[in-house]
């Protein structure tokens, strides 16, 4: 075998180890954070229907204003594994305080915000004269542990920039059964109702909190990193941040204007939509977590002055990014008679599902190479140009999603228009890979 294929087979085998090492535990750990919901639902589900009901207001509200400062981790992870490439442990411990001081100060303004606005907020989102005084108590109530739910963001950031994340997986494991627990307990156990179900998970997001702040001060200790909070750092950390908040909210707002237009097509339509935004979740998660890796493993190759690995990572990642596209697309099609039954029985629903369904599966591999750039370019830092491709899919998508009522189609047609979304995503982050000009190397971009 010539020496040029035989290293590069070795280059191949020595990022595929990269990849899986870092993607697999990080997809535990983004499974299981959903599963916290999910727990509640459960329990507060046999109180009542109004519970529920209030549960559900009060949940889509705290996982909205939580998704906003998901930058907290982004941003976190790019600048932790640039100083870990440049071999500066220190500055990376200390860059990575600099984040978990700011999601501190977040955490405590959202509170401010929540706590006195929360009757509105629950009026906002349509909450029943029934479910609104349970959706109100369980939203004050868990409020209280946004700061601690942000600190979690931060640190899992601080940990992959390290290359870690199993410690992210273990600690959402164990947060996720201490979440069950507490929950159970205090609902039936102590007779507290909605109110011990939001109980039960600010003490365990504390404890999930506590666990990685425990983590990270050691390490910050073994390397003589300050944990001082530093007002340059801080400030410096938030306008890092910003891109990536613009970013977040486009998407956001990608996905409002999508439920917007299936509400409009009627109840099956929306029904179907909720169905596939379910399981587009979770084929987000799989695809995610090798973002997520990308973002550490680029990061550290940048910052080590390594512009040529960081390349070679992020062909890489991309094949990786098309293959498990194909693998999901796939396993939806065959899938498909099995989990459709699962979420309904209703036959108008199914049938309105099937056409979209299949939108979906055929748009997984776009979504896989979506991921993967989208990954390569926040570990390069790259958020300024993140930030304007997501405004340029927003503009792109909206007029066609909002014609789609107009136009006829149904739920189908407004799949085709997430289809372009996601095309007019892939192209943008194509451009800018190939560009070359995301590739800028050392300690700090």
């Amino acid at each position: 075998m010539p020496q040029a294929t035989a290293t590069s087979h070795s280059g191949r085998r020595r990022h595929d180890r990269e990849i899986v090492a870092l993607a697999v535990p990080a997809f535990g750990a983004l499974v299981a954070e959903p599963l916290f919901v999910m727990v509640d639902s459960a329990i507060v589900g046999h109180l009542g229907t109004p519970q529920l009901a209030g549960l559900g207001v009060a949940a889509a509200l705290l996982t909205t204003a939580v998704s906003i400062f998901v930058f907290l981790a982004y941003a976190t992870t790019a600048a932790v594994a640039r100083r870990v490439g440049a071999g500066d442990l220190a500055s990376a411990i200390r860059q990575g305080m600099d984040g978990i001081w700011l999601a501190l100060l977040l955490g405590i303004a959202v509170i401010a915000v929540a706590l006195p606005s929360a009757p509105w907020l629950v009026d906002v989102f349509g909450a029943s004269d029934t479910a609104a005084p349970y959706a109100t108590t369980y939203l004050r109530i868990s409020s209280l542990g946004i700061p601690a739910m942000l600190i979690v963001m931060a640190a899992t950031g601080v940990l992959r920039g390290l290359q870690d994340t199993r410690t992210p997986l273990y600690v959402a494991i164990g947060g996720f059964a201490v979440n069950g627990a507490l929950n159970s307990g205090l609902v039936y156990g102590a007779g507290l109702g909605i109110a011990g179900s939001a109980w039960g998970t600010v003490i365990a997001q504390i404890g999930m909190a506590a666990a990685y702040l425990i983590v990270v001060v050691r390490g910050a200790r073994r390397h003589g990193a300050s944990l001082r909070p530093d007002v340059a750092g801080i400030r410096a950390s938030a306008q890092a941040g910003v891109p990536l908040l613009v970013r977040t909210l486009s998407l956001r707002a990608v996905l409002m204007i999508a439920t917007a237009v299936a509400a409009r097509l009627g109840d099956t339509d929306i029904a179907a939509h909720q169905i596939i935004l379910s399981l587009w979740t979770l084929m987000a998660f799989a695809l995610d977590a090798i973002a997520i890796a990308g973002q550490a493993i680029i990061g550290r190759y940048l910052g080590a002055n390594d512009a040529e690995g960081a390349r070679e990572a992020c062909r890489r990642m991309v094949q990786w990014g098309i293959a498990s596209g194909v693998a999901l697309g796939a396993l939806i099609v065959l899938a498909r008679p099995l989990f459709i039954p699962l979420f309904t029985g209703d036959q108008g629903v199914q049938s309105t599902l099937l056409p979209a369904l299949l939108v979906v599966a055929v748009c997984q591999p776009i979504a896989g190479v979506v991921f993967v750039l989208d990954g390569v370019l926040m570990g390069a830092g790259d958020g300024r140009y993140l930030a304007w491709a997501m405004l340029i899919t927003l503009a792109a998508f909206a007029p066609v999603a909002l014609l789609v009522p107009m136009y006829g189609g149904g739920l189908t047609a407004l799949w085709w228009a997430m289809a372009l979304m996601m095309t007019v995503r892939m192209v943008t982050l194509w451009l800018r890979t190939r560009s070359g000009r995301w590739i800028v190397t050392g300690a700090t971009r």
